[in-house]
């Protein structure tokens, strides 16, 4: 009865069968979203590195280069997947933006709506709003300077980039953003798509201890790229290599004299 009240007689039968692209894009928004997500972790594990010292770090960035399959350096194979990345972001910010408040006076009620049900899934939609506001200029602007200057990823370059080039304000924004951006879009995808089957409650638990945890792992790793790079100040411009390697690169040189 009820569903003859408001589907059939407001006409909405037919449109549901006929409209399924609302559907679609939400599959992809969805799809996307956990992509860059599990990226996040990935990316930051990666970098994470620098706290096992500057060895570890530049192993790592050496094997997204190449280094140890072709025997030297390519830094356009992180420029491949930066460029993938960005594919995937953009297409995920404009699949997100249909859901944003379209002008000031939706902004306006949509938040006075949230404080009046103090909701706490519906405070969370904000924040996960606003922290994505925040990224599609500060991801589009980091994904964009690893695009184009891939070679400037190391423990003293990255180290200098943050220090001397006086970006670590700008991690830093951009740390709080996508670890909050992302840990907030996991719940809600968990919510929404009903796995894992879990009561929110304990999903909540678990969202806010992989926030806690991802960031005091990131304030942790951007305070060692700050230390390293106070140390590196007078060494500006200065890269990186382990003594091994220095040594395999005499002992390549050598034969081929």
């Amino acid at each position: 009865m009820l569903y003859e009240t408001v589907v059939v007689q407001a006409g909405l039968a037919d449109l549901a069968a006929k409209n399924r692209w609302p559907a679609r894009l939400d599959i992809l928004q969805s799809g996307t979203g956990l992509f860059l997500a599990l990226f996040m972790w990935g990316h930051m594990a990666f970098v994470s590195t620098i706290l096992l010292g500057e060895p570890a770090m530049w192993a790592v960035t050496k094997f997204f280069e190449g280094y140890f399959i072709f025997g030297g350096s390519h830094p356009w194979l992180v420029s491949c997947v930066v460029g993938f990345v960005a594919l995937v972001f953009v297409a995920h910010a404009f699949l997100a933006v249909r859901k944003f408040p379209g002008n000031y006076r939706q902004f306006r009620v949509i938040l006075a709506h949230s404080r009046a049900m103090r909701h706490e899934d519906t405070t969370l939609w904000a924040w996960q709003a606003g922290t994505g506001f925040l990224l599609f200029f500060f991801a589009s602007a980091h994904l964009y300077q690893m695009f184009v200057w891939p070679q400037n990823i190391g423990p003293y370059a990255s180290s200098d980039r943050v220090w001397s080039d006086g970006l670590w304000p700008f991690y830093l924004t951009m740390l709080l953003a996508v670890e909050l951006h992302g840990s907030i879009g996991l719940y809600r995808l968990a919510v929404k798509w009903g796995w894992p089957d879990a009561p929110r409650a304990l999903l909540k638990k678990l969202k806010w201890g992989l926030t806690a945890f991802f960031l005091v792992l990131g304030l942790a790793t951007l305070g060692a790229y700050m230390k390293i790079g106070f140390a590196h100040r007078a060494q500006y411009g200065e890269r990186y290599t382990p003594v091994w390697a220095l040594d395999s690169q005499d002992a390549r040189q050598g034969e081929a004299r």
